[in-house]
Order: C-alpha cells, then sequence, then structure tokens
C-alpha cells in the first residue's frame, strides 16, 4: 500500500515529519516575486509562477532529509486555474525527488462524486482510450464525518493506484471537541472515527503493519494521541499542530509506537517561514528551510 512507500522514506531518511507546502505571497522573498512579476504582471499567472519557483527551491533543499511534502490544495485553488497548475507541478516535482506526497483536500462527499475526487487526487482520469493522472498525489486527506459512503468510493482506488487516505479523527483546531469530544454512547465521537479507520483499513492491509488508511490526530491533544495510538495498532497517524499551533515534541511522542513509527507530524509555517524567523538573507530562504527541518527532526527523534 501506499503508506508503506511512506514508512519506507521515514525510515531512510529517520525523520518521521512533513513539510506543509501553503504558501502566501507574503512567505515568498522579494526577489523571487519581482521576478515573475516582470514576467507575468502582477496577475495569477505571476502568483503561481513564483509559488512554483518557491516550491522547488524548497523541494530541492528538503528531499534528502525530509520524506514527504503536503500541499494544502486551498493555497493554490485561491490563484485559479493558474495555481492548479502549480500544484500539479509541484506534486511532479516532489514525486521526482523521491519524497512521499499528502494532498490536503479533506475531500467529503459520497458515491459518484467520491468516486471523482479520488480519481481526481489519487487515481487516473479516462479520456477516450487515454488515462491521465490529473494530479498525482500518493495520498488524500478527507473527510469521514459523512460516513462509509464517503469513504468506500476510495478505498477501490487506493488499492488500484497503490494510494492512501488520512481521515480526519481529532483535528488540532480549538473548538474540534464541540463535535468530536462528544459521546457516541460510551465513546467519543472521535474514537468512533477512529475505530473505523481501523474497520477500512482492512481492505488495504500494508505490509509493515500500518493500513493504507491513515488518521489525522492533532498534536494540540496530546493525550488524545496516546489513548488513539493505543486503541488503533493499524492505522498511521498524520499529526498537525506542531510548532505554530502550539504543539511540541512531547506532545507528539505518544502518538509513536516502540519502533518509532506510527505518526508523520507536520509543519507548514515553521518551515516556509524559517527565513523571515531566522531574519537570514532572503537568498538563503532554502537553507533556512532546511535548518529548522534539521531541528525539527531532532527535536522530535529525541522523544522517541
Amino acid at each position: 500500500m501506499s503508506l508503506d512507500r511512506m514508512i519506507e522514506n521515514i525510515r531512510r531518511t529517520g525523520n518521521p515529519t512533513v513539510a506543509g507546502l501553503d504558501p502566501k505571497l507574503s512567505y515568498i522573498p522579494s526577489y523571487i516575486r519581482k521576478k515573475a512579476f516582470a514576467e507575468y504582471g502582477e496577475t495569477l499567472d505571476g502568483a503561481a509562477a513564483a509559488i512554483l519557483t518557491y516550491n522547488k527551491a524548497l523541494i530541492d533543499a528538503l528531499c534528502d532529509i525530509v520524506p514527504a511534502v503536503k500541499p494544502q490544495a486551498a493555497y493554490y485553488e485561491m490563484y485559479g486555474w493558474q495555481g492548479m497548475t502549480t500544484l500539479t507541478e509541484t506534486i511532479a516535482y516532489a514525486k521526482e525527488k523521491g519524497m512521499f506526497v499528502i494532498t490536503v483536500g479533506k475531500r467529503n462527499d459520497i458515491g459518484t462524486t467520491m468516486e471523482a475526487y479520488a480519481t481526481a487526487h489519487l487515481g487516473k482520469t479516462a479520456v477516450g482510450e487515454q488515462q491521465f493522472s490529473a494530479f498525482g498525489g500518493d495520498a488524500l486527506t478527507v473527510n469521514g464525518y459523512l460516513g462509509s459512503d464517503g469513504i468506500r468510493p476510495l478505498l477501490g482506488v487506493c488499492r488500484e493506484m497503490d494510494g492512501g487516505i488520512f481521515v480526519l479523527v481529532k483535528t488540532s483546531n480549538p473548538s474540534s471537541g464541540e463535535l468530536q469530544d462528544q459521546l457516541l454512547g460510551d465513546k467519543t465521537v472521535y474514537r468512533t472515527m477512529g475505530d473505523n479507520c481501523e474497520k477500512w483499513g482492512e481492505e488495504l492491509p500494508g505490509k509493515y503493519g500500518y493500513s493504507g488508511v491513515g488518521a489525522v490526530v492533532g498534536a494540540t491533544y496530546p493525550s488524545q494521541l496516546s489513548e488513539l495510538r493505543e486503541a488503533l495498532p493499524h492505522t498511521y497517524f498524520l499529526v498537525p499542530g506542531y510548532g505554530a499551533q502550539g504543539g511540541g515534541a512531547k506532545d507528539v511522542a505518544g502518538a509513536f509506537d516502540r519502533d518509532g513509527l506510527g505518526a508523520i507530524v507536520n509543519s507548514s509555517r515553521g518551515i516556509l517561514c524559517a527565513w523571515q524567523k531566522e531574519n537570514c538573507a532572503e537568498e538563503d530562504f532554502a537553507g533556512a528551510a532546511r535548518r529548522e527541518a534539521l531541528r525539527m527532526k531532532e527535536d522530535i527523534t529525541s522523544v522517541l
């Protein structure tokens, strides 16, 4: 299954982290923006070109030390079709460099509509006698709160294309408990969703003991991370909330198993904006991202 490849990248790099590629123009050094605007004007084309240049430089700086990248579709959709082209090219470039790609879409629908989402992000689209990979990610984040009708259409595509999914279980935002902490009988909603991930994952077994159905569990809720790690032995965790949202290494420690696997921890702004935090020369933005990624690796592996 697809998550086997992610695990192999984690083992290769010794690094259980993922770099979130959620770019804003304000994160991008001025010399890159100026060059793109000189060619395309202050247009969506110019913005998309600047983002692609920025993303490629970050991928070049990180690909040997970080196992995966996580582009958030919304940050590309806001720049129209030009931004979506940049998303496609970013995914292709990261995969060319050997990185695992988790596309954040949080897609949520049922039946043939969910099949269309699965085809777009993980599968191949038929055009006459030809088939094309529209976006080509390795895994996709999805919202399972419509129930099995919203997940089962993905499983067949994942099986066919060696893809994976991460289902929202206990999210990192402050108000997540308004729904996810409520009780369904004697279990919380998030625990019920986690149990569903284990059940869905039986259809996508992996060779390292983890299925192709993962779970999104936030670093901002460390006790729930530990609870779910114990309860969901075959479900890999994607852990947002480290760094800018307040989660630290000790907070994420409970997400891992005894072998130091079981979770991949995300940092987006911490890596993307490292050059601004360091106050280094903007031409060294990729070097700053690499330094922050290595610091994050050391921080997290120190508690495993």
